[in-house]
């Protein structure tokens, strides 16, 4: 996918200098919804490594803004990457919707039979488990066995996982705010599953909202949001948006005839 129309999205009113900043001496990689696409997720860690190599005059921090599992076909890889990473680099992880379907899976049945029916079935069967002996398992069956399917460091690993990350004049949230609300009032069900009360919002928000949640064909930029779901599982896209001082740029990993390429771009040039 390419996207075309992206400097003409990202470019503000003003010059780049009186647009959102993150603070002097920090560089932010922050990437969209993953969704269980190891293949593209790793791609994307390899750009950012090799991103940071050629410009390593700043404090980095790399933030997932969550949705790391569900719908693709390896989330548990996904996580044992996410981890990894987390050992070499200042990696942040928002909580998405699916996470939190996922964690009160082990505690609700009810919950369970929502999350398999949303993706939950390509995680779990992710952590190991036989197709074949998964479709002889009843609900009740997958729910008494599910805390020894899913290892508990992984579910440690994801319930770790933050709410909202300000930095400078920007907020990282996964699916958005409450715009009725300050910042410091936001509740967990917002953050984790808002969509149109925030995305319809008219007026302005305290901060520019970095988000997940919602895909779009392509990044979608608004006056004091940017969205960066590209729908990876399906599209084959997944995006991540580099912010350093008012500089806004792009990289992402895309997947064409089987390989993936990496697509650089710059913003406002």
């Amino acid at each position: 996918m390419v996207i075309s129309s992206l400097n003409k999205l990202l470019r503000r009113k003003d010059n780049a200098s009186s647009g959102p900043r993150v603070p002097d001496g920090e560089r932010y990689y922050v990437v969209g919804d993953i969704h269980g696409r190891l293949d593209l997720f790793e791609a994307l860690v390899d750009a950012i490594e090799a991103d940071i190599a050629g410009h390593p005059d700043a404090d980095v921090t790399v933030v997932l803004l969550g949705d790391l599992i569900d719908r693709g076909p390896d989330s548990a890889g996904v996580i044992d990457r996410s981890l990894q990473w987390r050992e070499s680099r200042k990696v942040r992880i928002l909580a998405g919707n699916h996470e939190e379907m996922f964690l009160q899976s082990f505690d609700d049945i009810e919950v369970l039979r929502h999350f398999l029916k949303h993706g939950g079935r390509e995680t779990i069967l992710s952590f190991g488990l036989p197709v074949k002996e998964y479709r002889k398992l009843g609900l009740e069956e997958l729910f008494e066995r599910l805390p020894e399917i899913v290892p508990a460091k992984s579910r440690e690993f994801v319930d770790d996982f933050e709410e909202i990350i300000e930095a400078g004049d920007y907020v990282f949230v996964h699916a958005g705010i409450n715009p009725e609300l300050p910042l410091d009032k936001q509740k967990r069900s917002d953050l984790l599953w808002i969509r149109e009360r925030f995305l319809r919002h008219k007026g302005p928000f305290p901060k520019t909202v970095v988000h997940g949640h919602t895909i779009f064909d392509e990044i979608e930029i608004k006056r004091d949001r940017i969205g960066l779901d590209t729908g990876a599982f399906r599209s084959g896209v997944l995006s991540a948006l580099v912010l350093e001082g008012a500089n806004q740029r792009t990289i992402q990993s895309i997947e064409k005839k089987k390989h993936i390429k990496i697509k650089y771009e710059e913003i406002g040039a």
